[in-house]
């Protein structure tokens, strides 16, 4: 198996070649599609309708640079995006039809905001003369979207759409990332333009980057390194999406500090690493909460202080004093008050303090942490009756020795793919953190593949979020994109169920993803499992022209991985696991450290 290629998207050369219209027929079309190449765009999810048609044929102009990929969905369209942004760091770029094609993005939108994700969701509009007159197809997509954007446009003169896409592509990238939307009425679209201004300068005098922290700043941080006997470093998705995982990389090399990561900044240390403490909050380890918990002082690095890593904000970090640095003003005191608040890039910021900082002596530190470590080690237990989904995660992580892309639904399979899988670089791991969007795996493993073509690329997914998007199995088979797909399938959805376990006495709410007349699903041993799942996961992948198989035995794991590594195309291995076990450790909502479940 090759190693990630990182050479730039192919595109796709089955059409013939069409030139770029001259400059004296332009349409405003045109010009859209002209000023996304001018940006770098090479991949474009887009699904056509009514209002965008104009669009969508200027794009078939460009053929020869831009590739166009048809998502079965809108939603799968921009979960796609969300994956190319991902992997590349690039804004990812979908377009989408007015009206239901358009809300269909919305989810989207949200996800990426949350996740600060560079996104230009572009929409087509019903014509301006008829907006507001419930046309068919009409939704007033600014409105609908206004607080689940990082900016947005109404586009009313055609010859604005130079300056709002470099606008947009500037918003979007920079700072702390996010979704941008371009809401472009079919008229505009339509609109001769005879010279387009393609350099036409920003105007956005309200949007300004702040500089690098003052000497003075870095100074205070580094006397708090100093005066500290048990600093921790508490690192996140900030620190991935400027770049910093190398100066991450070298700070905690020089000084010495154990760090913990958030879902979202997983790889930005290698879990091997010795200060690695891998992944801290709700399904943390338990030796990275314990550490927290004690530090006396904690460097949070590109963090937004999530509910799901503090629990009960009051006890978080009660005694310890805090250094906060981010890229958004707006998370910085927040939640938690910073003694030390930082506004400034994160890459910056480590490159300020790196000639700065020296390594500490923290053998006591260290000696404490191990003991946490030895006392309460990531395990799960060694069954053979079953196939336990934390089996199947480590043995694809230990086969593949770090080489892959991976996405995931939400759920039960997400949480265990982040405790047990080997991450050892930064933009290899693609999740949906803050919103928590049930079918974003398989869409997000499109945009991954479609970035990185010759990269194997995983999405671990369960059968209830697995579900929700399937159809854009359609998708990666038409496109020739070879995703791989694990499902964790339980018949039940999961988490909500581990809930149930845990605090409604395992009363079953709805649930139960299988048929009605087989209400309970044992799965306690291979004896126990019914002779057909529900779906049939195995057969509606062959009907998508997908190759695919059922496990239902642990001696079969191993093989049936290797199998679906190797396959030259895209692949569904649907895995047979019982429903009732749960991710451990848990740190019940709202809770602290001293509430952990260990079993």
């Amino acid at each position: 198996m090759s190693t990630i290629d990182r050479k730039p998207t192919p595109t796709t050369t089955s059409a013939p070649e069409t030139p770029p219209p001259p400059q004296t027929q332009w349409t405003g079309a045109d010009v859209l599609v002209e000023s996304l190449v001018r940006h770098g765009a090479e991949v474009v999810f887009a699904y056509p309708g009514g209002a965008s048609m104009p669009m969508h044929q200027a794009l078939t102009r460009y053929r020869d640079r831009v590739r166009v990929i048809l998502p079965r969905h809108e939603q799968g369209g921009i979960f796609a995006a969300e994956g190319y942004a991902r992997v590349t760091g690039k804004p990812g770029i979908v377009m989408a039809t007015s009206g239901p094609g358009a809300l269909n993005l919305v989810t989207g939108l949200a996800d990426a905001k949350m996740d600060s994700l560079p996104i230009i969701a572009i929409t087509g509009q019903v014509p301006t003369h008829v907006i507001g007159t419930d046309a068919f197809q009409e939704t007033p997509m600014i409105e609908a979207s206004r607080a689940i954007t990082k900016h947005h446009y109404l586009v009313q003169r055609a010859k604005d759409l130079p300056r709002i896409v470099n606008e947009a592509f500037h918003v979007a990238g920079t700072g702390r990332p996010g979704p941008v939307l371009i809401d472009v009425p079919k008229d505009i679209q339509n609109t001769l333009l005879p010279d387009p201004d393609f350099d036409a300068p920003m105007d956005l005098p309200g949007y300004r980057l702040p500089g690098p922290p003052s000497p003075e700043t870095l100074r205070q941080i580094v006397e708090a390194i100093k005066g500290a006997r048990k600093p921790f470093v508490y690192c996140g998705g900030g620190v991935i999406a400027s770049s910093a995982s190398e100066e991450l990389r070298a700070f905690i090399n020089k000084t010495g500090i154990p760090c913990a990561m958030t879902l979202q900044g997983l790889g930005a240390l290698a879990c091997d690493h010795y200060l690695s403490l891998g992944m801290l909050g709700m399904h943390g380890t338990v030796y990275s909460n314990y550490a927290i918990n004690e530090a006396d002082l904690l460097l949070a690095f590109g963090v937004r202080f999530d509910d799901r890593v503090t629990g009960k904000l009051s006890e978080f970090v009660k005694h310890g004093k805090i250094v906060h640095v981010d890229i958004d003003p707006s998370e910085i005191n927040k939640n938690k008050v910073a003694h030390i608040d930082v506004h400034a890039d994160m890459k910056a910021t480590l490159q300020g303090l790196l000639p700065l900082v020296e390594k500490g002596d923290y053998k006591d530190w260290y000696q404490k942490i191990d003991a946490w470590r030895e006392s309460d080690p990531m395990t799960y237990p060694d069954r053979d009756d079953v196939i336990l989904p934390q089996y199947v995660i480590d043995m694809f992580s230990q086969l593949t020795k770090g080489e892959f892309l991976m996405t995931t639904g939400v759920g039960q399979h997400q949480m265990w793919a982040a405790q047990w899988t080997r991450f050892n670089k930064p933009r290899m791991w693609v999740t949906s953190g803050g919103l928590g969007s049930m079918g974003f795996g398989l869409p997000a493993a499109m945009g991954a593949q479609a970035a990185f073509p010759n990269a194997l690329v995983v999405d671990i997914d369960g059968d209830g979020s697995f579900v929700m998007n399937i159809q854009e199995l359609a998708t990666v088979h038409c496109e020739r994109l070879p995703v791989k797909v694990i499902v964790l399938n339980n018949q039940h959805l999961g988490m909500v169920v581990q809930w149930e376990d845990r605090f409604y006495a395992s009363n079953r709410g709805h649930t139960y993803l299988g048929p009605i007349d087989h209400p309970e699903w044992l799965g306690q041993g291979s004896g126990d499992l019914p002779e057909v799942t529900y779906p049939d996961f195995v057969a509606i992948a062959k009907g998508f022209g997908i190759a695919a198989r059922q496990v239902r035995r642990k001696d079969e794991v191993l093989d049936a991985l290797r199998e679906m590594i190797h396959h030259p195309g895209p692949y569904v291995l649907d895995v047979l696991v019982p429903y009732q076990e749960h991710v451990l450790p848990m740190i019940p909502a709202g809770g602290t450290v001293k509430d952990i479940i260990k079993s």
